[in-house]
């Protein structure tokens, strides 16, 4: 924890997965969230994300981090634990 984090801050780990996302002919436009997950550690947040990219639906998954300030409702930018496949650029975030 860095000095200037809260301790009543809450840290969320997320699985978020990704697949094709079709227009109406069935020609791949762009990534679309599939599943979102909420996990209590780093580790479970990355062991689904694993899980998850192995599943022939999934293009791409990320696991990350974000705290979310206790005050302001706030949400960090995220902090990569793992980006599995085609997952969206950096700069989507």
């Amino acid at each position: 924890m860095t000095a200037s984090e809260d301790p009543t801050d809450k840290v969320h780990y997320i699985c978020q997965t990704y697949v094709k996302n079709k227009d109406a002919r069935g020609a791949q436009v762009s990534l679309k969230i599939g599943k979102q997950l909420q996990y209590s550690t780093e580790a479970e947040a990355k062991s689904r994300a694993d899980r998850e990219f192995d599943l022939e639906e999934c293009i791409g998954a990320d696991a990350y981090m974000v705290t979310e300030d206790a005050g302001s409702g706030e949400v960090s930018a995220p902090s990569f634990i793992v980006r599995l496949g085609d997952v969206p650029e950096l700069d989507d975030f």
